[in-house]
């Protein structure tokens, strides 16, 4: 029942089977694993090279790490929903002596708050089918329809069910908490596990136990959701998994392959309810260069197809690229494939990505880990890949450092782009300056005493991407600098005119060649945001008060004009 609003999309990736308990079946924990277990092991033998996944919720939970504990050799992923391995703390337990001395035939429609624990929440279930864009008239009047259909259902189930019945689950689930806990030393399968409801969130939730007990469990906190997470309207399993890096194929994650497109619901959420405020207050206004050196409003001049290589400026807090992903899905069709730092996939620091968050959108978005193979083989995909030279110390630079490149003396990347015939594009962004003031850099974070200990002891277990660049293009400290909003001024994108790198095999054999592209491609950039900042001055609508008042004449949805290329 819990997860039918997930079969769609569910199905879409995986073989979805379901396990289902009949009303009258009395099997002890251990005759449910057995038969849980068999299944699993049959699917194994089909494909012992491929992961099965197992979602339990609530008494599930308990049933997958048993499960997982008693199977180490199978490969296993657990996605785990608000699990009962906490059944000992909470009032059933308690209950258990005084169920036990009720009548064993008494209907469960007396106690309609067991009722409720054991189906679930008939208002929820009633609207499991109504369609997302449906009219408010046409989803109240679907919504009625089916509680009306539900109720004497419900009414007839609670006459059914008898005391026995419910006082026999909770037993199972009691006996199932008891060793689920005894034996989570020994599961070995990655652990995907999601909380909702005050008994499951920090400081004293279940998750947070389970986190620190489990050998490799990632966590996703869902505050403002109820304990019946699957059935939440706005809750995506499958989405979930994508954005947690979960989602694997074989014996290990590879985040080429292995990467699932965002789907028209999910470029919806993002962009229509997540960053929606966001990018109303940037305004991103995007230009490119036409092949006759033209520059034109949109990315006409980016090419359809791959492989392509975006090269350009990394503004403070990475704030530009939300916006671009955006644009070259809705203009291009196409998913940016950025190379990020490995803060955001080192499992070390899960502990940061406990809220749905940026560092969820990144790999969901097409984001992998920065290195020369995964460029290669995204090269050999024919893929829209976007590459910042300047890296984190770019994204984190300090005052006064607005629209510096801190490129480092390295042109690999042009003769792999070389060797695979990618189209270069060089692009600049300007606009940071008009969102965002630093108040606290890295310079000054350092001299903190506390701040700089936290700082120098994260960084100390952090991968780093340039351990041998020296200088400050080197210089790659992770931190959080502290920043002021300003009155939003409006971002700026220019994409280059375009750098076909097909038959250019000289390139590729010849160091100086490659080096001499590599300082006229960061030169073409520096010319780009020099250009973006003077034009911008001529922009009637680079504040945001004219563009309200634009858009309050013209409709939210106009498109708000800029300057004159």
């Amino acid at each position: 029942m819990e997860l039918i609003m997930q079969h769609k999309s569910l199905g879409r990736v995986f073989e979805v089977r379901c396990l289902h308990i009949p009303v009258n079946d009395r099997t002890t924990y251990e005759g449910l694993l057995h038969v849980v277990e068999e299944s699993v092991k049959y699917e194994h033998n089909l494909s012992p090279n491929r992961p099965i996944y197992i979602t339990g919720d609530s008494f599930g939970g308990c049933l997958a790490l048993s499960l997982a504990a008693r199977n180490p050799e199978i490969d296993l992923v657990l996605i785990l929903v608000n699990p009962a391995t906490s059944f000992a703390k909470t009032p059933l337990q308690a209950m258990l002596p005084l169920l036990e001395m009720v009548p064993s035939n008494l209907p469960v429609i007396t106690l309609p708050h067991l009722l409720r624990y054991f189906i679930g929440d008939p208002l929820k279930m009633a609207i499991v089918s109504i369609q997302t864009n449906t009219s408010p008239q046409d989803t109240l009047q679907r919504f009625s329809e089916n509680l009306s259909s539900i109720l004497p259902l419900l009414s007839e189930f609670g006459r059914v069910v008898q005391m026995d019945t419910l006082l026999w689950k909770l037993k199972l689930l009691k006996s199932g908490a008891e060793y689920a806990n005894s034996h989570l030393h020994a599961v070995q399968a990655e652990v995907l596990l999601l909380a909702s409801g005050n008994d499951n969130l920090p400081p004293s939730g279940e998750a947070d136990r389970l986190f620190k007990t489990l050998k490799t469990c990632k966590v996703r906190y869902f505050r403002t959701s109820s304990d019946r997470l699957l059935m939440e309207e706005s809750f995506n399993l499958l989405t979930v998994i994508k954005g947690s890096s979960m989602y694997r194929q074989g014996k290990q994650r590879d985040a080429v392959t292995d990467f699932l497109p965002p789907t028209l619901s999910e470029f919806r959420r993002t962009y229509g309810v997540d960053f929606k405020l966001l990018h109303h207050l940037l305004s991103p206004v995007m230009l490119s260069t036409l092949r006759n050196g033209k520059i034109v409003r949109g990315l006409a001049g980016v090419p359809d197809k791959g492989p392509v290589l975006l090269v350009g400026y990394h503004q403070l807090l990475a704030m530009e690229i939300t916006s671009m992903a955006e644009e070259f899905l809705r203009e291009k069709k196409a998913v940016l494939r950025t190379l990020a730092h490995p803060v955001f996939f080192v499992g070390n620091f899960e502990i940061l990505r406990q809220e749905i968050s940026f560092f969820d959108v990144v790999p969901m978005y097409g984001g992998v880990q920065v290195s020369p193979i995964n460029t290669y083989r995204l090269f050999e995909r024919d893929e829209f890949v976007l590459l910042y030279p300047g890296g984190i110390r770019e994204a984190l630079h300090r005052k006064d450092e607005d629209y510096q490149l801190f490129w480092p003396d390295q042109p690999e990347f042009v003769r792999m782009a070389a060797q695979f015939g990618v189209t270069v594009i060089p692009f600049g962004c300007v606009g940071e300056d008009d969102m965002l003031e630093i108040v606290l850099d890295y310079n000054d974070l350092k001299n903190i005493p506390f701040i700089r200990e936290t700082i120098e002891s994260f960084n100390q277990d952090c991968p780093g991407v340039r351990s041998t660049v020296k200088g400050e293009e080197g210089n790659q400290v992770l931190h959080l600098p502290a920043v002021l909003p300003k009155v939003p001024g409006r971002l700026y994108y220019l994409f280059g005119k375009s750098i076909e790198m097909k038959g250019m095999g000289g390139v590729q054999r010849d160091r100086e060649s490659a080096n001499q592209l590599y300082l006229d491609i960061k030169s073409e950039v520096e010319n780009i945001m020099s250009y973006l900042k003077r034009k911008r001055e001529q922009d009637p609508y680079r504040s945001i008060t004219a563009r309200t008042l634009y858009q309050a004449t013209w409709g939210a949805t106009a498109q708000i004009p800029t300057f004159e290329p």
